[in-house]
């Protein structure tokens, strides 16, 4: 992308974005294609599998949205992951995949070859097909001499089945300069369905030699990784940095991914094609088109998610027999530029009109029409940022978070009356971004607290952004009082386990002691329920 830059800055501007997406030539020389392989690349030499002396697997396997008779299975050729080429031509490697119904790989039920082409970064998506409904399965990737680690992974109950239970855990938010991924440690051991992954998977921002609060003493960082992120070369770099992690790839070999993205898998508050500070949009979709492009090649994301240049359709729907219906949301690409800079600020005209939106129209249509076709016992929302409303402080002159849903409201409106008039009962949503676990009973009315309860949201903290932090932060006070819908606040690193049954759901929140040094112990730092049927949050 480096070496093609000016030229497509310039057809860029010349064009505009509606005909960006159609201009061939900056579409080739981004290698945007929109099918395997990119034009031309059939061209592109094979590569002997005897020429890889290194293994190619060091960035692990994942697996992600389960269907009930499909998985997505996903790895990456690295053999030198924090070089810029990874160590391998320019030359498309043939990897041999196995899906068996045993760890030791004795009982295979399927198998079969995929292409890892360099136009992808040598990343290799497998949609394997013909599966039981809720299996457990083990797959691994072979290519030359050198086999994956073995991953696991599970399908989804069938179409009508009426499962008891959907253990999940809700992750967000990693960034790797501030501190190890202690969490993902705990994560692998835990006995789940699927991990959740509600955004900043990546961090745009410069990681110095030392891994920032890492410190590492024992290796040093290649230097460029010391600059924020802007091109497709720089996103794939960054992403082989993040998953290079041996906590992270414990956990994507351990359960299926539900994955996605807040701001910063592209720059950090960004708004549709507005950035944070206010480049023009034809130069930021540029940008935008890298991050997005890389995104797609390191997540277990099915080909509908291929991006095309700088947009990319990540909503979607997974259902999970009649238990859950799960409709995961993109709050960044299509929403309304940020009020009053997107900072906390008294709401006023700007953030109140009616018009603003957080999802797009057609995301929004497509997320309500959903839920008149769900008869799901739970109707679970996983998106970016926190939902219910959050004043900073208990008196007249509070103020709200512009980024989140606060600064839309009207948006939150037409989403619970949607829940509303479709019938739903059992409304879940889950979120992360802020770096704290927040419990919340969500209102018909955030400003009266008299006002009906009408579902849960539930707040992920962050695996490492915010360094360690700590259970009470400065603010804690003050939220507690100026919100009587929060029912739960904590500002330690972790995750949290989400159990749905037939009658009620369980969220444990699960922190750590400390991530800016590894060996952090996991305390579950509290549990609630919440009844089908009755909506809101209380003590286990």
């Amino acid at each position: 992308m480096n070496s093609h830059q000016p030229e497509l800055r310039a057809a860029v501007r010349r064009l505009g974005r509606r005909h960006f997406l159609t201009f061939t030539a900056a579409a080739a020389a981004l290698a945007f294609a929109t099918d395997l392989p990119a034009a031309g690349a059939a061209s592109v030499p094979e590569l002997d599998p005897r020429k890889l002396t290194e293994n190619p697997f060091t960035l692990g396997v994942a697996s992600g949205d389960p269907l009930p008779d499909s998985v997505l299975l996903w790895t990456r050729l690295a053999p030198r992951p924090l070089e810029p080429d990874s160590g391998l031509p320019e030359k498309r490697v043939v990897v041999t995949w196995e899906l068996a119904h045993d760890e030791m790989f004795l009982r295979i039920v399927r198998i079969g070859t995929a292409t890892a082409h360099p136009e992808f970064d040598h990343t290799v998506h497998v949609e394997v097909t013909g599966l039981d409904p809720d299996r457990q399965y083990y797959y691994r990737f072979r290519a030359g001499a050198w086999d994956s680690p073995a991953g696991r992974t599970r399908t989804a109950p069938a179409a009508g089945t009426a499962k008891s239970r959907l253990k999940l855990a809700a992750v967000a938010c990693q960034a790797y300069h501030h501190g190890y991924y202690t969490p993902y440690k705990h994560l692998a051991g835990e006995d789940l369905d699927l991990v959740v992954h509600l955004g900043d998977y990546l961090y745009e921002y410069a990681v110095n030699s030392a891994g920032g609060s890492r410190n590492y003493t024992d290796r040093r960082l290649p230097a460029h990784f010391d600059r924020e992120t802007m091109t497709l070369a720089d996103y794939r770099l960054r992403y082989a940095l993040y998953k290079s992690d041996p906590d992270l790839i414990a956990a994507h070999a351990a359960h299926p991914f539900v994955v996605t993205w807040d701001d910063h898998e592209t720059e950090n508050n960004y708004a549709g094609e507005t950035s944070e500070n206010n480049v023009p949009p034809e130069e930021f979709l540029l940008r935008r088109a890298g991050a997005y492009r890389a995104y797609w090649e390191n997540q277990p994301l099915r080909t509908p998610q291929q991006p095309r240049g700088p947009d990319m359709r990540l909503y979607r729907r997974l259902r999970f027999g009649q238990l859950a219906q799960f409709d995961i949301l993109d709050t960044r690409q299509y929403r309304s530029k940020p009020a009053y800079g997107g900072d906390w600020h008294k709401p006023g005209p700007d953030s109140e009109a009616p018009s603003r939106t957080m999802t797009g129209e057609t995301q929004e249509r497509w997320l309500l029409d959903g839920w008149k076709n769900s008869g799901a016992t739970w109707n679970v929302v996983p998106q970016q940022v926190t939902f219910a409303q959050r004043r900073d402080v208990p008196t007249a002159d509070f103020k709200l978070s512009m980024d989140a849903w606060d600064g839309y409201p009207a948006a939150r409106k037409r989403f619970l009356d949607g829940a509303e008039a479709a019938g739903v009962e059992n409304l879940l949503v889950l979120d992360g971004d802020a770096h704290v676990g927040y419990g919340f009973d969500l209102k018909k009315d955030f400003d009266d607290p008299a006002s009906r309860t009408v579902g849960t949201e539930i707040c992920t903290t962050s695996v490492s952004s915010g360094r360690d932090g700590a259970d009470k932060l400065p603010n804690w006070d003050h939220l507690i009082q100026a919100n009587a819908h929060l029912k739960f606040y904590s500002g330690r690193r972790g995750y949290t386990v989400i159990t749905l049954g037939t009658d009620r759901a369980r969220a444990d929140f699960k922190t750590v002691s400390g991530v800016t040094e590894p060996g952090g112990t996991l305390t579950t730092a509290a549990s609630f329920v919440t009844e089908a049927g009755r909506p809101g949050l209380a003590p286990a």
